[in-house]
């Protein structure tokens, strides 16, 4: 979980100050995805992230990452504006289609409910 908590902190740097608030809704995915499907996989999550970025005001935040060692381990840190968000988001086609896309490449999954304690980032330029 260790690991987890730093993937937040660095990860979460995106976040506007504005946005950051206590109805949020962060969140952990933990996927492991058949290796032989990943390239498959990859492409479906990010059309999906890309679509809910787009279309969705209440995902705020996708960050995708891959173990290294094992680039079929992927990590998914995901901002909702919150719950509400996140519950309307889980019933949209793009997310639907998605599900239904991985549903046979994915070996497990594990969703953890996190909570943003701490944010360091550089300023934007202006």
């Amino acid at each position: 979980m260790k690991k987890y908590c730093l993937l937040l902190l660095l990860l979460s740097g995106s976040l506007s100050s504005k946005a950051q608030s206590s109805q949020q809704m962060v969140r952990l995915a933990k996927i492991e995805v058949a290796p032989n499907q990943l390239e498959l996989y990859n492409n479906a999550l990010k059309e999906q992230m890309q679509v809910a970025i787009k279309k969705e005001p209440g995902v705020l935040t996708y960050y995708a990452v891959a173990e290294k060692t094992a680039p079929h381990r992927i990590t998914i840190l995901e901002i909702y504006a919150d719950s509400s968000a996140y519950l309307s988001h889980i019933k949209t086609a793009h997310f639907l289609k998605y599900k239904e896309t991985v549903k046979d490449m994915v070996k497990s999954l594990e969703l953890i409910d996190v909570s943003i304690i701490g944010v360091a980032r550089k300023p934007e330029d202006k």
